[in-house]
C-alpha cells in the first residue's frame, strides 16, 4: 500500500492518494525462474533415466537419484512446516548435504512447489554449488567407469 501524508483542517496527519500496490510482476518473474528449476530438475532425471534404459548408467544410480530426491523433498516438507509452527528446524546443512549427495532434483522441486528456501541469496548460492560439485562428481563417475 502506498499513501501521500497530508493533513485535515486541524492540523491532524491523514492518509491521501492511497494505492494497493500489486506484487504481480515479481511473482511472474518468480514463476518464470521456479518453472525453469523444475524443468531442470525433470530434464536432469530423464536424461539419467534414458541413460540407465539403454544399459549408459547403472540402473541402481538412477533409483539412488529419485529416493534421495524424494527424501530431500520430505526433508524440506518437514522444515517448511517446523517453520511455520515455530518448532525444532533441519539445520541447512542437512539439505545441502542431502542436494550434494544426489537430491539436488527434489530440493529444486521442493523450492518450487513448497516455497521454501527460495529467497535467501546465501542458501541459494550454497545450493547451486551442491549441483555443481554433484553433477561434476557423477560425470567423472561415469568417465572412470
Amino acid at each position: 500500500m502506498t499513501y501521500e501524508l497530508s493533513a485535515n483542517d486541524k492540523g491532524q496527519p491523514r492518509a491521501e492518494n492511497v494505492a494497493f500496490v500489486r506484487l504481480g510482476a515479481r511473482r511472474q518473474a518468480n514463476a518464470r525462474t521456479g518453472g525453469i528449476s523444475l524443468v531442470i530438475a525433470s530434464c536432469f532425471l530423464l536424461l539419467l533415466a534414458v541413460a540407465a534404459l539403454a544399459g549408459k548408467v547403472p540402473a541402481f544410480l538412477f533409483g539412488l537419484y529419485i529416493c534421495l530426491s524424494v527424501m530431500t523433498f520430505i526433508a524440506y516438507a518437514v522444515d517448511k512446516s517446523a517453520a511455520q509452527n515455530n518448532r525444532w528446524r533441519t539445520p541447512e546443512s542437512t539439505l545441502h548435504m542431502l542436494s550434494l549427495a544426489g537430491g539436488w532434483p527434489g530440493a529444486l522441486v521442493a523450492q518450487q512447489l513448497l516455497r521454501h528456501k527460495s529467497k535467501k541469496a546465501s542458501f541459494r548460492m550454497a545450493f547451486w554449488l551442491t549441483v555443481l560439485v554433484n553433477c561434476g562428481a557423477l560425470g567423472w563417475f561415469l568417465s572412470s567407469a
